[in-house]
């Protein structure tokens, strides 16, 4: 298995009163890749063929369970269990987990099988069903940091969770010891607004948390804006596009990873026609031969025929395959 000697760049924030590599730990590329099933059981196999594919590409961590990874549809075993592959087979890549539920007490359970699974931190969402409060977040954080030395990531995803972070809760969040990044679900289009809200949010955490864009289409625009991390749905099936625009930017070459993202600007596009970035990495991970078909845990059916050529032709074109 072949791994990166690639070490991300410290970011410029002063990473006092934490582990020394932990800035690196939480910077650069981290690919979610997906939970493939198959005939409605996970398909070890497929995943972890994914899991050893990214740690040969080089990324800088693996995020399992995310949105991506359809935590929310797995049980508890499934969930313990994926953990333990992704950790097995990832080689000296650190692997961080999704621990997000609708209970606390759910989720310190999923806490407990990431840290027995051996993972380098958790990934926890504030998931709902009845709305949140921001003191019931809090609240959420503040247990899980006291239950583990797990480092947690905060992961602000309004689309899946439908809880909204504002600035002064990450603030408040972001003070809870453990708290190690915070993935921020986008940035402004405009570069020089973007470079402000980047810049809002590092005024008002701590130095040593890192803050990663999600939202593919705009993680050029957040890295040079002065984000540490991406936190990647594309970049866990299709790494080395999303590895080209992190070390661009990284290298301090912001207009490479700029065209590079706008070079992928009709990938971006499917996943607003076509109803989100999921839909559209499956077809591609089953284009490829990655994922067996029709991978997606019902009722997620996937794209219709007509769809999933549009998105292999881009693919194609943009010669991705």
């Amino acid at each position: 298995m072949v791994t990166s000697t690639n070490n991300p760049p410290m970011s410029s924030n002063d990473f006092l009163d934490v582990p020394v590599d932990q800035g690196k730990r939480f910077a650069g590329l981290s690919a979610f890749p997906l939970t493939p099933l198959r005939d409605d059981v996970v398909d070890e196999r497929a995943f972890v063929g994914l899991v050893e594919r990214l740690t040969a590409a080089g990324v800088d961590s693996i995020t399992a369970l995310g949105s991506t990874g359809s935590y929310a549809y797995l049980t508890p075993t499934e969930r313990a269990r994926v953990a333990r592959l992704a950790v097995e087979h990832a080689g000296p890549t650190p692997v961080f987990i999704g621990v997000g539920d609708l209970r606390t007490s759910r989720v310190l359970a999923h806490v407990d099988s990431a840290q027995e699974a051996g993972a380098a931190g958790i990934l926890l969402a504030p998931m709902t069903y009845q709305p949140l409060t921001d003191d019931d977040v809090l609240g959420l954080f503040r247990t899980v940091a006291d239950h583990t030395d797990l480092p947690v990531i905060v992961y602000d995803n309004p689309g899946t969770t439908h809880f909204t972070f504002t600035t002064e809760l990450y603030a408040r969040i972001a003070e809870i010891p453990g708290v190690a990044s915070i993935k921020i679900p986008g940035v402004p289009v405009d570069p020089t607004a973007a470079r402000e809200y980047v810049a809002t949010i590092r005024a008002a955490i701590p130095g040593h948390v890192t803050i990663g864009v999600s939202g593919d289409a705009l993680a050029a625009t957040g890295l040079n804006a002065g984000c540490d991390a991406w936190y990647s749905v594309i970049g866990g099936t299709l790494p080395v596009p999303a590895l080209s625009i992190t070390r661009a930017s990284q290298a301090g070459r912001v207009w490479e990873a700029a065209a590079e993202s706008q070079r992928l600007a009709p990938l971006w596009d499917l996943f607003t026609e076509l109803g989100g970035s999921l839909r559209v990495t499956a077809v591609i991970a089953e284009h490829l031969g990655l994922v067996p078909p029709s991978c997606l845990p019902l009722p997620i059916r996937g794209l219709t025929g007509p769809q999933r050529e549009r998105v292999i032709d881009v693919v194609t074109e943009l010669g991705l395959a």
